[in-house]
């Protein structure tokens, strides 16, 4: 039963790749693309990464969304034609999707318990989190004690990006006032 639903959410994350590939109107894009990080979100929760999964969810379809849209508003919605052929891209991308294929063969199969990672790894850190941070949830302490700079910046990066609106938004604001201005003058 969870591959049938793995196997659904895959369908499903290539149909929307399919149609960001095929669509050229930016919005159609943005609106896709939240739809993509949405059924990402869902294919890491059924992978039992639920917070990876609500992280996912929040910052991909949530955060990410609201702030493409935003700096939609102040461009234009459609796809500027292609000065070059689509050839070369394409063929890069077919090129590092074989490459990527080709580099899972060699990881273990999902789930064994017997992979480095369950016998090492996790062992440690249910051994050692809690004596080392004193926070009671193991997801919460290799998330912010652990792995705490990885967390600060992927929190920079939204965080820059909003100020990165709010300052286009403001700049358009601040056009468009001077504009009014000229024309009661």
């Amino acid at each position: 039963m969870e591959f049938l639903i793995n196997l659904i959410l895959l369908l499903f994350l290539t149909a929307v790749t399919i149609g960001i590939i095929g669509v050229r109107n930016l919005f159609a894009v943005v609106v896709l693309g939240s739809a993509y990080s949405f059924l990402m979100a869902t294919l890491l929760i059924a992978m039992d990464a639920v917070d990876v999964g609500m992280t996912e969810a929040a910052v991909g379809a949530g955060v990410s969304t609201v702030l493409l849209l935003s700096a939609l508003h102040l461009t234009k919605t459609d796809e500027a034609p292609a000065k070059h052929s689509n050839v070369l891209p394409i063929a890069l991308s077919v090129l590092i999707g074989v490459v990527l294929i080709y580099g899972t063969w060699g990881l273990p199969r999902y789930g064994d318990p017997d992979t480095p990672m369950n016998t090492h790894v996790g062992a440690e850190y249910l051994e050692r989190s809690i004596p080392e941070t004193t926070v009671p949830n193991v997801v919460t302490s290799v998330l912010a004690s652990y792995r705490g700079y990885d967390t600060l910046g992927e929190t920079a990066v939204i965080f820059t990006a909003g100020i990165g609106v709010l300052m286009l938004l403001k700049g358009r604001r601040r056009k468009e006032d001077d504009e009014e201005e000229e024309e009661r003058t």
